[in-house]
């Protein structure tokens, strides 16, 4: 599947936008043979599985100029890069723990000319700032994910949904849901927007700061 797939879903974006989602294949690829970020099967995935997905949260939200959004546990850049193409006017903080993933997230958005996004090695609970959305993708459960968050919001919110977080995760969330004791979540179902099989048991978990 090539970058063809994000022009279907997201018919508007401007030239340079579908000129930086095509570089990923090939800067990917290159990165992943020296640093494994990705696994090989899905490397040949990677705009289903990972820019695709990582869209997902922009079905239910668009970010907008000025927002500060903090990517927890980005990994290789997912869901950060992608929705910093999406959204250039929006500042994003891309986070995880691993230093050579964090090197491959800033030479693939230095690449393709990013300059809304910044990329910091270390633990969420290490950054000192504050941020109107947290995004994250499956780093753990939503009852452990929540503590590394919390205080890290903006008072003041902007968007039509408020301050909060948006988490990508599958599966059966009823009882992770529960065991979190968040209150006012919402699943989303990306089936709901994608007609690929691969999003049939996905969901973007959305609640406002607690």
């Amino acid at each position: 599947m090539t970058s063809e797939l994000i022009t279907h879903y997201f018919p508007h974006i401007s030239e340079e936008q579908k000129h930086q989602f095509a570089q990923l294949e090939s800067l990917y690829a290159t990165w992943n043979a020296q640093i494994n970020v990705i696994s090989r099967k899905d490397i040949e995935s990677l705009y289903l599985r990972h820019i695709l997905h990582s869209l997902g949260i922009a079905k239910v939200i668009s970010f907008l100029p000025g927002e500060k959004v903090l990517d927890v546990g980005t990994g290789g850049g997912f869901p950060g890069v992608p929705l910093a193409i999406l959204f250039p006017e929006t500042s994003f903080h891309l986070v995880d723990s691993i230093g050579k993933k964090i090197k491959v997230v800033k030479e693939v958005s230095s690449a393709i000319g990013l300059t809304n996004l910044q990329a910091t090695h270390a633990r969420a609970e290490q950054i000192d700032e504050k941020f109107h959305f947290v995004v994250s993708r499956a780093v753990t459960q939503l009852k452990d994910f929540y503590p590394w968050v919390k205080g890290k919001f903006e008072k003041e919110s902007l968007n039509t949904l408020p301050n909060g977080v948006l988490y990508l995760k599958g599966g059966d969330l009823e009882q992770e849901i529960a065991e979190s004791k968040l209150k006012d979540v919402t699943l989303t179902p990306l089936s709901k927007f994608f007609e690929e099989d691969f999003f049939d048991t996905k969901f973007v978990v959305s609640f406002k700061a607690q």
